[in-house]
């Protein structure tokens, strides 16, 4: 399980590992952006470029499945950049908490094809935060003059390529403590969802990938496209409003998660149908989602062993084949609302199936505001 993520039953507390000392390194050709900002700024064109290059980066070991996914699918919806979904190295990406993802190409691989590096590289939380390939290449990129934008715990990685130092930050709510202790040269800032600051963008926790994609959208090609797409993937609001003080692990939290966990006999495995042109983004949200509660697994179910092509061009390996495989519960993605939306539903059935506390820790977990 991903450092810095998971809240631990028995000890009532997340399991987060300190992250290694901030490197030292500082990008020496990322442009100059304007002031520490909740807002992105709009993007500049580089190397005669008609659209840019993003590059959404795993770590193959286990990177958080709704950082990963949500904003490589919204961007590659969204058709003003190439999206890129890569891995450090060859062979699937164990995404946690569920389901598992072939990358597109390795950071090599990718190299080799765009040596003046991305123009956009985001990074999700990882578990290896200190993982020596991937903070070489997110250095690299940087000092190639790639916006890094950090979701969720990516910050870790962020901060451990010394690409944070004097500069103004925010994170996962849980990690904020340890962030600041960890890295005293950074300012972390409660109270917003996203930062800009000069190079680098930070975001707090899972769900904040889904506005600052759409914020990424906007300083990309606009307000008016940005406005259109989050409409089509059911999106109200992609300001950096938020609130901090919302989140925190209480004693009700604490008993919640660990009265589901020593209930182990009413556990279940959830599968979720899937085929070729499967809508990522529900997939991502809903298996997330059902994955945190303490009482369910969420599993990708198909009806052959052959790897899935989702609606937006990632493959999916299924966990689970029907009807040689079973679950105690198969549940499907709704097919009547936008793709954002499937988490809001995915909370409300899971609110009706195992209580409105355990509904509570789970966005929790995710920092999500439920309407």
């Amino acid at each position: 399980m991903p450092k810095r993520f998971l809240i631990a039953v028995l000890s009532f507390v997340t399991v987060f590992a300190l992250a290694q000392p901030a490197l030292s390194v500082q990008p020496e050709t990322a442009p100059q952006l304007e002031s520490p900002t909740r807002g992105i700024p709009a993007y500049r064109s580089r190397f005669n470029r008609t659209e840019p290059i993003i590059a959404v980066v795993a770590e193959n070991t286990f990177t958080e499945l709704t950082d990963y996914v949500v904003p490589y699918g919204v961007l590659a919806e969204s058709g003003v950049a190439q999206v890129f979904a890569l891995a450090t190295k060859e062979g699937p990406i164990q995404m946690f908490p569920a389901l598992r993802v072939q990358p597109q190409a390795t950071i090599a691989e990718f190299d080799k094809r765009f040596p003046d590096g991305a123009d956009y590289v985001v990074v999700p939380a990882v578990h290896r935060t200190e993982d020596a390939a991937l903070i070489a290449w997110v250095t690299a990129q940087a000092r190639k003059g790639a916006i890094i934008v950090g979701v969720c715990d990516g910050v870790w990685v962020v901060a451990n390529a010394g690409l944070l130092a004097g500069r103004r930050a925010v994170g996962h709510w849980y990690s904020f403590d340890d962030l600041a202790s960890k890295f005293p040269k950074t300012k972390f800032v409660r109270n917003t969802r996203y930062i800009a600051d000069g190079p680098v963008i930070t975001t707090t926790g899972v769900t904040a990938s889904i506005p600052v994609s759409i914020a990424l959208v906007e300083a990309i090609a606009g307000r008016d496209r940005a406005a259109a797409l989050a409409q089509t993937m059911g999106i109200k609001d992609w300001s950096a409003s938020h609130q901090s003080d919302n989140f925190k692990l209480t004693s009700r939290h604490a008993l919640t998660a660990a009265g589901n966990w020593i209930s182990f006999w009413s556990h279940e495995d959830v599968a979720i149908p899937v085929a070729p042109g499967v809508d990522e983004i529900k997939l991502a949200l809903v298996a997330d989602a059902y994955s945190r509660t303490y009482r369910s697994t969420a599993f990708s179910l198909a009806a052959t062993t052959g790897p899935i092509t989702t609606r937006r061009g990632l493959v999916v390996f299924p966990d689970k084949i029907s009807p040689l495989q079973t679950a105690n519960r198969t549940i499907d993605l709704p097919g009547n609302v936008p793709p954002v939306a499937a988490l809001d539903f995915a909370l409300l059935a899971i609110e009706k199936s195992y209580g409105a506390a355990t509904a509570s820790f789970v966005a929790l977990q995710i920092e999500h505001h439920r309407p």
